[in-house]
């Protein structure tokens, strides 16, 4: 999770929209969708501190079962995005209705490891993030490339695609797509890709090559394999989609309990 760049000026109260912006890019790791669009968050609250303004965040799962580590993530994601507002001077996290909310509140607020407050866990919180982070870019990029065969490239040409072949037109919102090969394409649908590099710069992935797209072990995709790679891909984002729509109805049902 990448905080939200702001030229907010420090000491001056940040409204609950603005906190709400900030939490947006803060996903839940297991379906790669902000917590804010789904519903998660129950209460925003701001109090004016010493240096700037203290803030409470509080919110609640689709289930009280849901993963400690999925639940720890989220709110230290959650605590940095909002500390990373020059307005804030700290944020508390109130994790509600959870079987392990004792231990996650208690430990994010406290600054401590996942392991010092999940001393029983069988696997740290580090490789449980990593393993979703390299789901949410695979199913990211399945997104992307399909937007790539609807301007009329085909695998092989996505295949060879590098990072400096995508040339934005912010005025006219699209990319234009200087294909391998010399041919020319024009996306007008740019939101897929925007997010699959989001996610990719945020990995790191770019370090060592510009190629764009990478099998599911992070290698250069081989033209040969580029059907295979992509039909992996959607794997990926059909699990992350089911996984969501179990995940909304959960909440959605834990919610109309809650109001009756």
């Amino acid at each position: 999770m990448t905080a939200e760049s702001t030229d907010e000026p420090a000491g001056t109260l940040p409204t609950h929209d603005r906190i709400q912006s900030a939490l947006k890019p803060v996903t839940d790791p297991e379906l790669d969708r902000s917590i804010v669009e789904l519903g998660y968050v129950d209460e925003i609250r701001v109090e004016a501190g010493g240096n700037g303004a203290h803030v409470r965040v509080a919110f609640t799962l689709p289930t009280a079962w849901c993963s400690p580590a999925f639940a720890w993530m989220m709110a230290v994601d959650a605590r940095d995005a909002v500390e990373a507002l020059p307005s804030v001077d700290d944020c508390t996290i109130e994790l509600r209705e959870h079987m392990h909310e004792t231990e996650v509140n208690h430990g994010v607020n406290e600054g401590l490891s996942f392991a010092e407050a999940f001393p029983d866990a069988e696997d740290g919180v580090t490789d449980v993030r990593s393993t979703l982070d390299e789901k949410a870019v695979l199913s990211r990029q399945y997104a992307a490339v399909e937007s790539l065969l609807d301007a009329g490239l085909d695998l092989e040409q996505v295949a060879h695609l590098e990072r400096s072949d995508l040339n934005r037109d912010a005025a006219a919102d699209r990319i234009a797509i200087d294909v391998p090969g010399g041919a020319f394409a024009v996306v007008t649908s740019t939101a897929d890709i925007d997010r699959y590099l989001e996610k990719a710069r945020s990995l790191d992935y770019f370090a060592e090559s510009d190629r764009l797209f990478r099998t599911p072990e992070g290698e250069p995709i081989a033209p040969a394999d580029a059907e295979l790679v992509h039909r992996r891909a959607r794997l990926a984002q059909v699990n992350m989609d089911g996984q969501g729509g179990v995940c909304d109805a959960l909440h959605q049902a834990r919610q109309s309990g809650a109001s009756d």
